[in-house]
């Protein structure tokens, strides 16, 4: 056993090392590689001194919180006004249509209010701190046509539990990944896969800070999105003629091997994915606007789902700004775009290369040394 893991880690450290030290492309992931830790090394100073802020806020709210209660101490009406009107936007799509008036505790709610909100409405005002009757005096609407005050507004979704919602406080990102870590050793050792999965779940949502969805690729999930812009020069009627043939891609880009124009604004991709292993699919042009935008989509079906657009503007007579937005929906959702991003396939982190490479190879002409189409003369994709 200990041979057979001796012979793996020295295969792992050897693929490491051959792609470090590679003679075409090494001196460039070296420096983007220390360029991540620097970067890593400042995003853990912040999260540490946001999570740290946010845990002491929560903490002194809490005992706050608690010595009221203990305390007793019977509320100022003003006070009880304002905790009531903190409460309205939760209850009802137009608070401001609302007039509260407090009394001894008393509260005499008033104004305009649709009628399938006033049941939820007077319940949270019950249950604030320091009321002692609530009184209806509310003038209820079942259509909101033709009164003035209940016009637009936002409707109301009620409260959400922290943990249910789609962003974490630092704090509660913290407590998550320390409670997912416990939980995914002792899943570990149990041998129980539920809740080893579990607990990793819920520090990779920690880590994250992204929606369950987005984690394992569900529907309904907003992918991976990534917006690029760049300015090159030469006149957008160059650059435009560019990017509307794909099959040009592969003349730039390090890991698109070929492009295939099948007719119809439909398109053929192979893309050398996670260790060089190729991925392909099919997309289709949704609009095109002479240059001005290009815009598509993966066809239904496709191994991988994107979808993105390209806007073209002229900045002078020899220059074009470049504005690329895309998102996409790995397999396995963002696990499976961490895991794509260790083995070099991370579109976030490639597409300021490729830029630089079609900027380079518009205004000079010549063909980057380390694009997709000179590399497979040479040898397979890196």
């Amino acid at each position: 056993m200990n041979r057979n893991l001796l012979f793996l880690g020295g295969i792992g450290l050897g693929a490491g090392l051959m792609y470090i030290f590679d003679p075409d492309r090494g001196r460039r992931r070296r420096a983007t590689a220390r360029d991540a830790a620097h970067h890593i090394a400042n995003a853990f100073d912040g999260a540490v001194g946001k999570t740290s802020r946010d845990l002491s806020n929560r903490a002194q709210g809490l005992v706050a919180e608690l010595d009221s209660i203990f305390r007793c101490e019977e509320a100022d009406d003003d006070v009880v006004a304002e905790r009531v009107r903190s409460k309205l936007g939760r209850a009802v799509s137009h608070p401001h249509a609302i007039q509260v008036a407090v009394n001894q505790g008393h509260v005499t709610l008033s104004g305009k209010i649709l009628a399938r909100e006033v049941d939820q409405l007077l319940k949270r005002v019950w249950s604030v701190r320091g009321v002692t009757g609530v009184e209806n005096r509310l003038e209820a609407h079942e259509q909101a046509g033709g009164v003035s005050s209940l016009q637009g507004g936002t409707p109301h979704r009620g409260e959400t539990s922290e943990l249910m919602q789609s962003n974490w406080s630092p704090g509660i990102r913290f407590l998550m990944g320390i409670g997912g870590g416990a939980l995914t050793l002792y899943g570990a050792r149990r041998k129980n896969i539920l809740s080893a999965a579990v607990g990793l779940s819920l520090v990779t949502r920690g880590l994250t800070n992204m929606g369950m969805e987005d984690l394992i690729g569900l529907d309904g999930g907003h992918g991976i999105a990534v917006q690029k812009t760049i300015t090159i020069n030469a006149p957008v009627r160059k650059v435009f003629e560019l990017w509307s043939h794909h099959e040009n891609f592969p003349h730039f880009m390090s890991r698109v091997r070929e492009v295939k124009d099948l007719g119809n604004g439909r398109y053929h991709w192979t893309v050398a994915g996670p260790a060089g292993i190729p991925v392909e699919w099919e997309a289709v042009i949704t609009k095109l606007e002479p240059d001005r935008l290009i815009a598509w989509q993966s066809a239904p079906g496709s191994m991988v789902e994107q979808q993105g657009i390209v806007r073209f503007r002229p900045d002078g007579d020899d220059k074009t700004v470049v504005d690329v937005r895309l998102s996409y929906y790995p397999p396995a959702g963002a696990i499976g775009h961490a895991v794509a991003s260790l083995f070099g396939a991370d579109p976030k982190s490639e597409m300021d290369d490729d830029l630089m490479r079609m900027k380079s190879f518009i205004e000079t002409g010549h063909q980057p040394h380390d694009a997709a189409e000179r590399l497979m003369r040479g040898g397979a994709v890196h």
